[in-house]
């Protein structure tokens, strides 16, 4: 049977990335894969699209129903964040940098986790261990991922290691200039004329399980938050309707990358336990902290201490 291997919902960069490589990671190790991801083509985020493009990488196959499937994870290992049915499917392996999700398996696995920046810095690793070469469209959209993942290391979440990996993936992938690669992947990133409200908001989102309660963290990263001035109440709409769908809070960070801050937007029916978890007051339906870029490292870790998890 042909290993699937996804990356979360909503998949960013590193997602999609990183099931093409750890895919390619087990063809040349011995197991069948197929690179997989929980979008179509179509509806893919802009950056993954052009680094795609860029790379001549082909988009991974689209899946929706784990049932019946073996399936490798990669940067995730929550079941609410997988396909369908995931629960009843044979995970055979996951690698990671995420904290530990709920997934359960009756057998051992490969499980591969590291306090990293980015899923492909481990991957980065595990083809080096393995002896393996990374072909050069490959080493390209991890290179990408990793810039991607730590803002171009202006994210709390990078490591030395991410550096290193950045430094060994740019002369696989022939790439000298990563700065260019990084504000061409921010240009694409930051594009939000004529996009849907919804699917900005959906653009880099995730449920949460916060002690029974389910919460929505969403991310639009910007050069500026000018870029949104003229959709705030768009947005707002679109996270109104989301949380009604029986979410207990909603937030969007809108993260300016040049000013390294997130101006985060709150529905919640606790607003007094979100103002808590920041050690600030909103302002109508926002607040403003100061050097929030990382979702992971700074926004989750705070919610989870204010739920008590």
């Amino acid at each position: 049977m042909t290993v699937c291997v996804v990356g979360h919902s909503s998949p960013d960069t590193d997602s999609v990335t990183s099931a093409i490589a750890f895919a390619a990671y087990l063809n040349a190790t011995g197991t069948e894969a197929k690179a997989c991801m929980q979008t179509t083509a179509a509806d893919l985020n802009p950056e993954s699209a052009m680094l795609l493009e860029r790379f001549g990488l082909a988009a991974p196959e689209t899946i929706t129903d784990a049932a019946g499937k073996q399936i490798a994870l990669v940067d995730f290992s929550d079941l609410a964040q997988g396909p369908a049915n995931l629960a009843s499917a044979e995970v055979v392996a996951i690698v990671d940098h995420h904290k530990i999700g709920d997934v359960t398996t009756n057998s051992p696995i490969l499980f591969r986790a590291e306090p990293v920046g980015c899923t492909g810095t481990v991957l980065n690793k595990m083809f080096k261990e393995a002896g393996v070469a990374i072909p050069k469209a490959v080493a390209s959209g991890m290179l990408a991922a990793i810039l991607s993942d730590t803002v171009n290391f202006k994210s709390p979440t990078c490591t030395d290691a991410d550096k290193a990996a950045v430094a060994e993936l740019k002369v696989v992938a022939g790439i000298e200039d990563t700065e260019e690669l990084f504000m061409s992947m921010l240009k694409a990133k930051s594009s939000v004329d004529g996009v849907p409200a919804k699917d900005l908001l959906f653009r880099d989102y995730k449920d949460f399980d916060m002690k029974g309660n389910k919460v929505g963290v969403g991310q639009l990263e910007l050069a500026t938050l000018d870029q949104v001035a003229d959709i705030r109440e768009d947005l707002l709409a679109a996270m109104q309707a989301v949380k009604a769908e029986g979410r207990h809070s909603v937030l969007l960070m809108l993260t300016d990358v040049v000013k390294e801050g997130t101006d985060l937007v709150v529905l919640s029916d606790d607003t007094a336990l979100i103002e808590g978890a920041f050690g600030s007051k909103l302002e109508g339906t926002s607040m403003y902290v100061p050097g929030m870029m990382s979702r992971k490292k700074q926004t989750i870790p705070n919610l989870q201490k204010a739920f008590g998890c």
